[in-house]
C-alpha cells in the first residue's frame, strides 16, 4: 500500500452496548480471542507499546504497535510498523452507539509506503485481513460471548 491510496475501511455494526465492545477490543483477555492470541500485553492509552512475531511461513512479522491517540470509550488508533521492513500505517478502530447496538469502523491508512516485494503489504491483503478480523473473527466473538 501506498501514501497515496485510499484508506481500508471495514464497519460492521454489532449488537453490543458501546461500553461493552470497547472492553472487547481493547482488553487483552478478549483480544486474544478474536484479534492475535499471542499479543503479549495490551494498554488503551497514549504512548503504550508492545510488539509481537507472528509467521506465514516464508517470513516473520515482528508486529510493533505504538497507541497514538485514544477517546476512552469511543476510538483508539495504533501506530502499526513490522521490525526489518519498509512501511507504517495507522489504524483506527472507532466507535458510534446506536442504542443497544454498536457501528465499529475500522481505518487503515498508510503513512510510510509499503515494501512492494512483500504481499502481505498489497492492499488486496490489507483488505481481505481486516475484513477476516473484523466481519468474521470479532463478529463471531461478540455473537458467541
Amino acid at each position: 500500500m501506498k501514501i497515496s491510496d485510499p484508506p481500508v475501511i471495514v464497519s460492521q455494526t454489532f449488537a453490543l452496548a458501546k461500553d461493552e465492545l470497547w472492553k472487547v477490543i481493547t482488553e487483552l483477555d478478549h483480544m486474544r480471542e478474536w484479534f492475535f492470541d499471542s499479543i503479549p500485553a495490551f494498554n488503551p492509552k497514549e504512548g503504550f507499546e508492545t510488539s509481537f512475531t507472528l509467521s506465514t511461513g516464508e517470513r516473520e512479522f515482528e508486529h510493533v504497535w505504538k497507541i497514538i491517540e485514544v477517546v476512552d470509550g469511543s476510538k483508539i488508533v495504533y501506530d502499526w510498523s513490522y521490525t526489518g521492513y519498509q512501511g507504517r500505517g495507522l489504524v483506527s478502530f472507532e466507535l458510534e452507539g446506536l442504542g443497544s447496538e454498536t457501528k465499529l469502523t475500522l481505518t487503515n491508512t498508510t503513512t510510510e509506503d509499503w515494501q512492494d516485494d512483500i504481499p502481505e503489504f498489497r492492499r488486496e491483503s490489507a483488505e481481505g485481513g481486516w475484513d477476516y478480523f473484523i466481519n468474521q473473527r470479532l463478529k463471531k466473538y461478540v455473537a458467541e460471548a
